[in-house]
């Protein structure tokens, strides 16, 4: 006897799937280049974003809104011949820390609204220069102009570009937005002495490592454009000299590059943004890459030899980051994983014996392990001798609501 008619059990099991879809399916973090990669008109702006590393600040952000600006505008602010480091401030003027769709910006309250801007947040913005007014104008027009503007309303909403309310809006405006405090020239990061900061704080074996080698040469290099430093402390370099010793000049010198990204990295970009991160030592034949992850506060970088956890941070100024860590990082083009510890041999039982029978019966068969001497991943068994899925949880999942809702047909 059925519960239900055909049509109505089918009904509910697309129902159910298609619940479950929604529910296990993960939400990705905007990615603001490559919104703005599907218009060629704001290329320049677009390239500009990502050469002052605005691009990473903004995915890291949770709510945000983008004035773009076209190739033409862009134009006229590249006359100027701003520094990198004045051109991102005024870049900056144009990210607004609030959700601005356009159903927001026709209705203001009270026709007019400041908001902070990313310039603001840097702390560098003298006053109140790094905040926008956002006015809700007649004829159905928005106007836009920094806070310290005597009211003149310099540029104009043209069209919205990108919605994902309430996390990302990417408007266009008409121009970019004037701004002396922004424009004003802006010193470049000061000529820090990487070696003699991390050897204050607890990396002193590693610093000099890197002036041994010559490495350092490289990391000061990488600094006006960005730069992270992950730094063994001295504790855990010294257990490891050995190993360093073990290696060719030519491997040493990658070892102390793969401590290195040629970007900077603040510790909320790294939490927002895991995955692949390529280092000093990354060549066209060569990976030397590790993976950035967190679990809650904590974040790691693994390579397919060791997990490291950031423990500490020495510098965190950009462009330019230095962190300690609790272990040394070792790259699989040097080191090789470690082979897995073969299991003991099962006691070998009488042939003719019930319980030798029963256990060969029972019996699974050996798993192979994958290449880098870890086991298999596709499937391990739990204690209960059940099989789990690892990675698979949401096909479990979605078998097991088919299977129930066929119970119902």
């Amino acid at each position: 006897m059925q519960l239900f008619p055909a049509a109505t059990g089918t009904a509910a099991l697309s129902f159910l799937v298609i619940f479950f879809l929604s529910s296990c399916a993960s939400t990705d973090a905007h990615n603001i280049t490559k919104i703005l990669a599907q218009f060629p008109e704001f290329s320049t702006f677009n390239h500009y974003l990502s050469a002052t590393h605005l691009a990473a600040e903004i995915n890291s952000r949770e709510t945000i809104t983008v004035c773009a600006v076209d190739n033409a505008a862009m134009s006229d602010l590249l006359s100027k011949h701003l520094s990198i480091f004045s051109l991102k401030n005024v870049l900056s003027l144009h990210v607004l820390l609030d959700y601005f769709g356009t159903k927001k910006l026709h209705q203001i309250t009270n026709g007019t609204a400041l908001s902070a801007t990313m310039y603001q947040a840097t702390g560098s913005a003298p006053g109140s220069s790094g905040f926008v007014n956002i006015t809700d104008l007649k004829g159905g027009k928005v106007g836009f102009a920094p806070e310290l503007n005597d009211g003149k309303l310099n540029a104009y909403f043209v069209k919205s570009v990108k919605e994902i309310p309430y996390n990302i809006s990417v408007i266009q405006i008409s121009s970019i937005l004037p701004s002396a405090q922004a424009e004003a020239p802006t010193p470049g990061p000061a000529q820090l002495n990487l070696t003699a900061l991390m050897s204050k704080q607890g990396c002193k074996m590693f610093a000099d490592l890197l002036t041994a080698s010559g490495a350092v040469s490289t990391f000061e290099d990488n600094v006006d454009g960005g730069l992270t430093i992950f730094c063994p402390t001295d504790g855990v370099l010294k257990g490891f000299m050995p190993k360093y010793k073990n290696l060719t000049a030519e491997g040493k010198s990658s070892l102390l590059l793969y401590h290195g990204v040629p970007v900077y990295q603040s510790i909320a970009m790294m939490k927002s943004n895991n995955g692949v991160m390529n280092t000093l030592a990354t060549d066209g034949a060569n990976k030397y890459d590790f993976d950035v992850q967190n679990d809650g506060e904590v974040v790691t970088l693994k390579t397919k030899i060791v997990t490291a956890k950031i423990t500490g941070t020495i510098l965190d100024e950009q462009p330019v980051a230095i962190y300690t860590v609790d272990k040394v990082l070792m790259p699989k083009e040097l080191f090789k994983a470690s082979p897995s510890p073969a299991p003991a041999p099962a006691p070998v039982a009488d042939a003719e014996s019930p319980k030798a029978n029963k256990a060969d019966k029972y019996a699974s068969p050996p798993q192979p392990d994958s290449p880098d001497g870890q086991p298999a991943a596709d499937q391990t068994a739990d204690s209960n001798g059940s099989v789990r899925f690892n990675g698979g949880r949401f096909v479990a999942v979605i078998l097991s609501v088919w299977l129930g809702a066929l119970l119902l047909v």
